[in-house]
């Protein structure tokens, strides 16, 4: 993982600067503002600083050479994120498999369910058997990219992902019951540890941020409302639950909308200076070739790809690109952002819906075409309290309203059936496209199509072009497609201010007047 640069969104004073109110103090309110927040990666994330960019403008204009490979270029925005520095590996993904087993040891078809398919790997006339019984568990591939994994797979990877790093956050930290305590350790927090083993089940970020999970670690977080705290002090006092505006959890892990995964391939960070771009890029490096310049490494193939259409490797005692199917997920160099294998070795799903023209329409600034706006399902609308599926995930529903409804319109909302609101707003996949398109009637575009880029060790070089793009449709896999994780950064899109022109502001003043 990367070292990461801190950026602080801290306020200089202990009090509001509009009311003259003290913060984190109980005698005014208890109003809690973390003013020493200071953001980083999750693990396994690098930091992608964004930036305007020309989508499809590494395009390779080959003659013969369908337009839809490539995107249409367009001159876009992306804002600052941070992408996994390597593909999801086999043991990443038994790991997962692991936690479905050991949380809910009866639930075979859950496990099921995440179970990559191996059958990919099979081919009427290849011999292709041992990869699939020994491609995801034996060790000799527990490196590799894993494969066979559907987008919505991927997605549901991602979810899983979060919740388990941010409870790692909240339990090593002390704000709930540490995992030495909660699964049976020596530790002296005994009543903690009886509440947390309860019947509450796995957390799951989403629940715990609406309360509905009430495990309080020795080091919890002092809950400073006068109405809660009483005349309560030091371990006395009365507690809470962390809270978004703590700045303690992580953001949520997805998969990379394309224009985010484009811009993070070709890594056109390390060819810039002063926005002044020296040399453009058809490859995640720097050059024309598709081999090592470097005089240690000179003529090695750059990626893991098939260079002709029977050669996947290379000639024996000279096995140039090192790798007949997959390679492990830290293979050749990573890219100007640190990047591993942005081009080759297993294609990526990323999180857009496809459409031929998506980057005609789209929006300048984080353009991404998949919309499709969910919210918690309320289980009471009068304590706020969210209905929650077996696995202690809230349940998520469409969205119903384009903006905030007044508070009566919210209440009576609440006591009409769910099918009596006729609801247009939620789906915006199919957003601006042409009339005369019937995506899904007359074509195998759908709203379940997804975008997968970045070739593969079975793809020939064309497809090492980061401005290409294929399909697939969500609830399918192949044995050349996996994928990498994202995430969304909060705050400033500059990373690294230090020894960069800033603009000079003054602090507020703190009120003296009390």
């Amino acid at each position: 993982m990367a070292v990461a640069s801190f950026v602080s969104c801290k306020s200089k004073s202990g009090s509001s600067d509009k009311t003259g109110m003290a913060y984190n103090k109980k005698e005014y309110g208890g109003f809690t503002v973390n003013n020493r927040y200071k953001r980083g990666p999750g693990p396994g994330l690098v930091e992608i600083e964004g930036g305007a960019f020309v989508v499809g403008g590494s395009a390779i204009n080959v003659p013969g050479q369908e337009l839809g490979n490539y995107n249409h270029k367009k001159e876009i925005t992306v804002n600052s994120f941070y992408m996994d520095e390597t593909e999801v590996s086999n043991t990443n993904w038994l790991e997962y498999l692991n936690w479905i087993m050991t949380n809910f040891p009866k639930d075979y078809e859950y496990y099921y369910n995440e179970l990559p398919d191996t059958l990919v790997w099979r081919r009427p006339l290849s011999y292709n058997e041992p990869y699939v019984d020994n491609y995801l568990r034996h060790p000799a591939y527990q490196d590799y990219p894993v494969v066979g994994v559907t987008w919505e797979q991927a997605e549901r990877y991602c979810e899983w992902r979060t919740d388990r790093v941010n409870e790692l956050l909240l339990r090593e930290r002390g704000y709930m019951t540490s995992f030495k305590d909660k699964n049976g350790g020596t530790g002296t927090n005994a009543n903690a540890t009886a509440s947390a083993a309860g019947t509450q089940g796995p957390f799951s970020t989403g629940t715990y941020l609406n309360n509905q999970i009430d495990d309080k670690g020795k080091r919890a977080m002092k809950d400073l409302n006068p109405a809660n705290a009483g005349n309560g002090t030091g371990r006395n006092m009365a507690t809470r639950n962390v809270r978004l505006e703590d700045g303690i959890l992580k953001s949520a892990y997805r998969l990379p909308f394309e224009t985010e995964w484009e811009y993070a391939a070709l890594g056109l960070i390390g060819n810039t200076q002063y926005e002044n771009i020296s040399d453009n890029k058809i490859y995640p490096w720097s050059g024309l070739g598709l081999s090592s310049a470097k005089k240690s490494t000179r003529g090695l193939i750059l990626a893991n790809f098939k260079r002709t259409k029977g050669d996947y490797m290379g000639v024996g005692g000279s096995l140039n690109d090192k790798g007949g199917i997959t390679v492990a997920v830290r293979s050749y160099t990573p890219n100007d952002f640190g990047l591993y294998n942005m081009a080759g070795n297993v294609n990526e799903w990323v999180r857009d819906v496809y459409r031929p023209g998506t980057f005609e329409a789209a929006d300048a600034f984080n353009p991404f075409r998949g919309n499709l706006y969910l919210d918690k399902k309320i289980a009471d609308p009068a304590t706020g309290k969210i209905a929650i599926d077996k696995y202690n995930r809230p349940v998520m529903t469409e969205a119903l309203y384009a903006k905030k409804q007044t508070w009566a319109e919210k209440q009576a909302a609440a006591t009409k059936p769910a099918d009596s609101v006729k609801n247009t707003y939620a789906d915006q996949r199919g957003y601006r496209d042409p009339q005369s398109e019937l995506y899904g009637e007359i074509t195998l575009v759908n709203d379940k199509s997804r975008v997968y880029k970045g070739g593969s060790w079975n793809d020939q070089a064309l497809w090492l072009n980061p401005a290409t793009r294929r399909f697939l449709q969500q609830d399918e896999s192949s044995a050349d497609i996996g994928f990498r994780c994202a995430m969304d950064m909060q705050g400033s899109p500059e990373i690294r201010s230090n020894g960069k022109p800033q603009f000079k502001n003054k602090q507020s003043r703190p009120f003296k007047g009390r």
